[in-house]
């Protein structure tokens, strides 16, 4: 009578326990080292607005920091011999204009007398040939004419493109030569530029986010940017640094050349992740609880935020494929206050 007593409570304590949690199987799994640098706000392109004539710098119209749009009017340049070779070709036109009223006159006498009979072909043909003769002589002054006024018209030195002045260079008054560079413009597209070691290069690749904090001369130095991304990582290494560019959102007020703290993923490694709330702190050791039973001693590394769950990374005392329960309760009671505010 007693034996089916003890055979069903026999059933029961080896029966799977339906509230048991599933243990946490340890696996090895991607993580990137994430590594603080400082990043400079630089342009995309910069370009040099140039003077096209020798001459005398008459204005200036740009001061470093303005905005100017492509096309605008950033000085002007004079050369005054310029303006006395367009009054001697004006005269010029004023004498061949003179002298084609002559002409046509002559013509249309010469048309009349040989309508007439008075006069022969010849003389008429020769009126015809100074009349056009004149008109060529006025169409080439006047081709002259508009090359001096082409020549005077560069002496306006436009923008390129948009953007942002950087630089201004000589004064009103200075005297200038062809080719001389009056404005450095900033074009409208910033990025962030980093520069890392070369031990770095081979984990960095296009597209790969980037955190951007605060920047300095904010008003708010808790205000962060926000994300962004690698856009280009240069083939060539420069004094022994890798050099990247990347794109965020909000750069047009940055002053070209501020430094900007930028977080990136420096490496990539396979490491062995649990979730925080398995790993128990023991006076002077971290504890993680087996299926078995069984408390092992691991070394815990940096915590890491995945999928919304805090992890631990463990640098050792785990292996792939240990199945890991969360602490019993006698070890959470054994653990005292110390261990609770751990798992805080």
């Amino acid at each position: 009578m007693r034996a089916a007593p003890l055979f069903a409570l026999l059933l029961a304590l080896l029966a799977p326990r339906a509230d048991a949690e599933e243990p946490f199987v340890a696996t090895t799994r991607l993580v990137e080292d994430r590594k603080a640098v400082f990043a400079t706000v630089e342009s995309v392109r910069e370009v040099e607005a140039r003077t096209r004539i020798a001459g005398t710098l008459a204005k200036l119209l740009v001061r470093e920091g303005d905005r100017v749009e492509a096309g605008a009017l950033l000085a002007e340049v004079e050369d005054k011999k310029l303006a006395l070779e367009l009054a001697a070709i004006d005269a010029r036109l004023d004498a061949l204009a003179a002298q084609r009223r002559q002409a046509a006159q002559d013509l249309e006498r010469a048309r009349a007398l040989r309508a007439q009979g008075a006069v022969p072909q010849a003389r008429l043909d020769d009126a015809q040939a100074a009349f056009d003769v004149l008109e060529a002589q006025i169409a080439a002054t006047r081709a002259e004419r508009a090359v001096v006024e082409e020549r005077r018209r560069e002496g306006r030195v436009l923008a390129p493109q948009a953007g942002r002045v950087l630089a201004v260079r000589g004064t009103e008054g200075a005297v200038v030569m062809p080719g001389e560079t009056v404005a450095r413009l900033a074009t409208r597209t910033y990025v962030l530029r980093l520069r890392l070691p070369e031990r770095h290069a081979r984990f960095m690749r296009a597209g790969d986010p980037v955190e951007v904090g605060a920047r300095g001369l904010a008003d708010r130095p808790d205000a962060v940017l926000g994300t962004g991304r690698l856009t280009l990582v240069y083939p060539e290494l420069e004094a022994g640094q890798v050099v990247a560019d990347a794109e965020v959102e909000g750069l047009g007020d940055f002053f070209v050349g501020e430094r900007v703290r930028v977080t990136i993923a420096a490496d990539r490694r396979e490491a062995i992740l649990v979730p925080q709330a398995l790993v128990r702190r023991a006076p002077g050791v971290d504890l993680v609880r087996l299926e078995s039973g069984l408390e092992v001693p691991v070394q815990r590394g940096a915590a890491r935020l995945v999928d919304g769950t805090p992890m631990v990374e463990i640098l050792s005392g785990l292996r792939p494929g240990d199945r890991l329960l969360p602490p019993g309760p006698a070890a959470s009671a054994a653990a005292g206050p110390e261990a609770t505010g751990a798992g805080r």
